[in-house]
């Protein structure tokens, strides 16, 4: 059955007819406008079927699905009554309820979101380079406390079939990695990254294309949800990539906020789609912006789900080795700002001594530059993302010098503990019956 989305701009017979020509027409909600309408009731009586009006125009129409069966949402409103940001914003809602969305000359349709037969907790971001697989890596760390928790992965670099990680078993060194990239394969694809800084096994997928909403071309993720399904652990964390993310019904979900972010992509477009799907909300980079951005973005995001348990964080660096006395040049994905926070935190937290610094580990041309100009260093400190085996290790090992790759830790700006939210929603998940 269908439902349609109406309004006071049309005049009443105008919309009769237009329902009458649709078919299966269950029921109505009135967005507004008064110009060519008497009251509600007559309204309702004009139109032929049952008619839903709140202020809240979202309030209404879930009201209207909860009360009948509806497959299809077919608006025939217009502006001035309704503009581009409602439009987006029903439907945001209507494919998180899984219901077809159309009008004149656009259609949303939602992808069938699958069920695994273990419990699932989904990461996903509102965008690329907001610290999501940093947060996998430490979520999973912190669930190893009381499971055995599984990560798949869906990366653009991603492999043409699914590959296995044993991250809690296999030693990840600079030269494995190399091995991997002599190979043919991305070894700094996500899996790899989440297997080194958190020491779990982890299944590498690839996806090519992302939708409005989140949903991927193609992906290979089923056939790596299918072995995570087989092999022995009790939690299957499925990361995001960039804005897209895996096409199932997860238990759990975590939305990976980046701050410095345009708030017109959370608060329009599908942006409250991914945020409203949220239990828990990490806001990252929380110290790349002023204290006024914070308290707007930290509104809009209870505004859009005030049910979600949101954190401010932001990023440390944590070295995987010993990097005490060294010498070391500092090579990330971060922008300048954040890259010389983060050399600050290294010399302060952990006694080494940064004599230089990239920004460019995604621009390989440029990253290339920037190594011929170091010298006199003994060590490179590096994420192990974009170009950091390739160019980076590969060229470490050619001179010579130690590798040592970072992690990226979430630590709370905010006074709350990002550690027992996870944990908290760990517990639940353990509880979840198949």
């Amino acid at each position: 059955m269908r439902m349609v989305l109406i309004d006071g701009e049309h005049y009443p017979d105008v919309t009769a007819w237009a329902i009458k020509k649709l078919g299966n027409v269950s029921c109505a909600v009135f967005l507004g406008g008064t110009e060519k309408i008497g009251d509600i009731k007559s309204l309702e009586k004009e139109i032929g079927v049952k008619l839903y009006h709140e202020d809240n125009y979202l309030s209404a129409i879930k009201k209207a699905i909860r009360e009948n069966i509806i497959e299809e949402v077919v608006d025939l409103s217009d502006e001035p009554v309704v503009n581009y940001e409602d439009r987006f914003r029903i439907a945001a809602l209507l494919l998180k309820l899984g219901i077809k969305y159309k009008g004149a000359d656009f259609e949303f349709s939602p992808k069938k979101l699958k069920r695994i037969n273990k419990p699932t907790l989904t990461i996903l971001g509102t965008g690329k380079r907001v610290g999501k697989t940093a947060v996998s890596g430490f979520v999973a760390r912190t669930l190893k406390e009381i499971a055995k928790p599984i990560i798949v992965t869906m990366g653009r670099g991603g492999p043409e079939e699914p590959e296995i990680i044993e991250g809690n078993k296999l030693e990840i060194t600079p030269e494995f990695l190399i091995k991997i990239t002599e190979s043919g394969r991305h070894a700094a694809s996500d899996h790899f990254e989440d297997a080194l800084t958190a020491r779990v096994l982890t299944i590498g997928c690839r996806r090519c294309g992302g939708g409005m909403a989140g949903f991927s071309f193609f992906d290979i993720v089923d056939k790596g949800i299918k072995l995570a399904e087989e092999l022995e652990g009790d939690i299957v964390i499925l990361e995001g990539s960039g804005a897209t993310f895996p096409a199932v019904k997860a238990d759990k979900y975590i939305t990976v906020v980046g701050a410095p972010q345009k708030l017109e992509f959370i608060k329009s477009y599908f942006g409250p789609f991914r945020v409203a799907l949220a239990d828990l909300i990490i806001v990252t980079l929380a110290d790349m912006v002023n204290e006024e951005k914070l308290r707007v973005l930290k509104k809009l995001l209870s505004e859009i789900n005030p049910e979600a348990d949101i954190h401010l964080t932001a990023f440390k660096p944590r070295p995987l080795g010993e990097v005490t006395g060294k010498k070391a040049i500092l090579i990330m994905t971060a922008p300048p700002e954040g890259l010389e926070k983060a050399a600050k935190h290294l010399e302060e937290s952990h006694n080494v001594e940064i004599i230089g610094k990239s920004h460019n580990l995604a621009n390989r041309p440029k990253l290339r530059e920037d190594l011929k100009r170091f010298s006199n260093y003994d060590t490179i400190l590096v994420e192990l993302k974009a170009a950091a085996v390739d160019v980076v290790t590969r060229e470490a090992l050619k001179q010579g010098k130690d590798v040592i790759y970072l992690d990226n830790e979430p630590v709370n700006i905010d006074g709350k503990d990002l550690r027992d939210s996870v944990l908290e929603i760990g517990r639940d998940l353990k509880g979840v019956q198949r």
